[in-house]
């Protein structure tokens, strides 16, 4: 009796066992991911900063969507589509030296699903007479492979 006993407790500890190292494997793997689509992001921000950097900007407008779907929420409206935020842009800031220095400093990433992501952040222009900053929230979803802005908070 006692070694049957001690086989059916070998039994359910395997049991219960075989199953954790799978979940515990499965977490891994998405903290991998994760940390893989971080990294993703994270390298399109900074090119985002050397095409600003450089006055390119479409180079700078790569990293959104390219759709009229895009949205732009700033402090007084919402705007619709890629064209026209690059065209916004181009107005307010119509030359390199109104756009010199763009840095980016992101607080958080925050995973919507697999292919959504939350990033918090500020965002700064260091130009020779003047500083601007201010936050952003950015959802990136990533679109035939490759993470892009959908939507942009920037206030």
């Amino acid at each position: 009796m006692k070694k049957m006993d001690k086989q059916r407790k070998i039994c359910w500890i395997v049991a219960g066992f075989v199953p954790a190292v799978f979940i515990l494997g499965c977490s891994f793997l998405n903290e991998t991911e994760q940390e893989k689509n971080i990294a993703e992001i994270e390298a399109i921000m900074e090119q985002q900063e050397k095409d600003w950097s450089a006055g390119d900007m479409e180079g700078y407008m790569q990293g959104y969507w390219q759709s009229d779907s895009l949205r732009f929420m700033g402090r007084q409206s919402i705007t619709y589509g890629w064209q026209q935020q690059l065209e916004n842009y181009q107005k307010g800031y119509p030359n390199p030296e109104a756009m010199e220095k763009l840095t980016f400093e992101n607080f958080s990433f925050d995973p919507m699903g697999d292919e959504h992501m939350l990033v918090v952040g500020k965002w700064t222009i260091n130009r020779t007479n003047d500083t601007l900053s201010g936050y952003y929230s950015l959802i990136w979803e990533k679109i035939d492979r490759y993470w892009k802005i959908i939507f942009d908070h920037t206030p």
